[in-house]
């Protein structure tokens, strides 16, 4: 039979007999043996040439893909609530608009100073020195450091400070420094610094 004839002539045959520049006088055997192990190699090669690149770029858009399923998500949680992000940012400058109002202008200043005073004299303290400082710039605002120096007994300071927090301005306090100045404890020397603001407009500070 054939198969058993080719396996006759394989056991036979021997490899010193190769001849490679006349392939075609080897056995058939020998000849599909030789294109089976061609063909293995190109597919080897072509996996590892051509397939291992695609698969690559697959692994590559899969990721991709999966960054724009968030981004979409994202995106499409933000339409939904576009309504109230735009509702909300309305309140904000209504907010911001309010705040804004209660800075001070230049012209506001003294009456400041007047409201600090008075707030001191109510609450039983002297005021030794109301001092402006130096403007400071910020980004959005411009800050005006007040020094005040007022002496009154702890619950007259205490009344004062919380008094600040009253006024229809924006004032903030700073560098709080108590001192009993004698052994009379009674009478405390107090050295705070209040900061004020007003709003820094497209020309700077003025």
């Amino acid at each position: 039979m054939a198969f058993e004839d080719s396996m006759r002539s394989l056991r036979e045959f021997d490899l010193a007999d190769l001849d490679v520049d006349n392939i075609g006088s080897w056995p058939g055997v020998i000849k599909f043996i030789l294109c089976t192990l061609v063909l293995v190699l190109v597919l080897v090669g072509g996996y590892y040439y051509h397939i291992q690149d695609l698969r690559n770029q697959l692994a590559s858009e899969q990721g991709k893909e999966v960054e724009l399923k968030q981004e979409y998500e994202k995106k499409a949680f933000q339409a939904a609530n576009l309504d109230a992000y735009r509702k909300q940012m309305v309140e904000m400058e209504e907010t911001f608009g309010a705040l804004v109002a209660q800075l001070p202008s230049d012209t506001e200043v003294p009456g400041l100073l007047e409201d600090i005073t008075n707030k001191g004299l109510l609450n039983g303290l002297e005021i030794a020195s109301i001092v402006l400082q130096n403007e400071q710039a910020r980004e959005f605002y411009i800050e005006l450091p007040i020094a005040i120096q007022a002496t009154g007994s702890y619950h007259d300071l205490g009344a004062f400070i919380s008094g600040m927090a009253g006024l229809p301005r924006i004032v903030t306090l700073h560098d709080f420094s108590i001192k009993a100045p004698n052994a009379n404890t009674n009478r405390l020397s107090m050295s705070i610094v209040a900061k004020t603001y007003r709003y820094k407009d497209g020309e700077g500070a003025q």
